[in-house]
């Protein structure tokens, strides 16, 4: 989580900065390759090179190191930016719209899913309520033996403890916006 965290955070003030990270790496001194691993929450930057990146933007480490202690309170995400969490083949995509929240009862999270992709013939069965809304496309829901097909605007919400699977029913592709409670843990 601290890793993802600090990857997060440098590449919002990067981009804050309108600075490639090719930009960062030749202010700061730190390979082009690091900032990159760090951004995409590969690896913890030591505490010189937190401190290379901290003194390229003009700040102090605290701002960073800060922020992944504690996680923040608000988070402010601008249309198509969520942070990508999830990928299998290409033909499913879960974006979240909440990483980075201190201690969060639920996530939001964008699903993108290609034509005839599935959840998988066996009902999934865990802990909480899942709600999802349907922005564009078709999905079909089979939940504790009753089928639900949902279209554009249409909405469903469920206990997760019931088995249930989906299918994108659509010609092309399904974007679904998805609440989960409580939210599942995301390595």
């Amino acid at each position: 989580m601290v890793k993802k965290i600090i990857g997060k955070k440098l590449k919002d003030t990067r981009l804050k900065n309108d600075m490639t990270i090719q930009d960062l790496a030749e202010r700061s001194r730190v390979s082009s390759n690091m900032i990159s691993r760090i951004e995409r929450g590969l690896t913890i930057p030591s505490v010189e090179i937190l401190m290379r990146l901290a003194n390229a933007f003009g700040m102090s480490i605290s701002y960073f190191v800060e922020e992944a202690e504690k996680g923040s309170t608000q988070v402010f995400t601008p249309k198509g930016k969520g942070e990508p969490i999830f990928f299998f083949e290409d033909k499913h995509q879960i974006t979240s719209l909440t990483q980075g929240i201190r201690d969060p009862s639920f996530t939001v999270f964008y699903d993108t899913i290609e034509e005839g992709c599935s959840s998988g013939e066996g009902g999934m069965v865990h802990t909480g309520e899942e709600f999802a809304q349907v922005v564009e496309g078709s999905l079909e829901f089979v939940i504790d033996g009753n089928r639900y097909v949902l279209n554009e605007g249409d909405s469903l919400v469920f206990k997760a403890s019931l088995p249930h699977r989906w299918r994108n029913i659509h010609q092309g592709t399904t974007l679904v916006l998805w609440v989960v409670s409580p939210a599942p843990q995301v390595e």
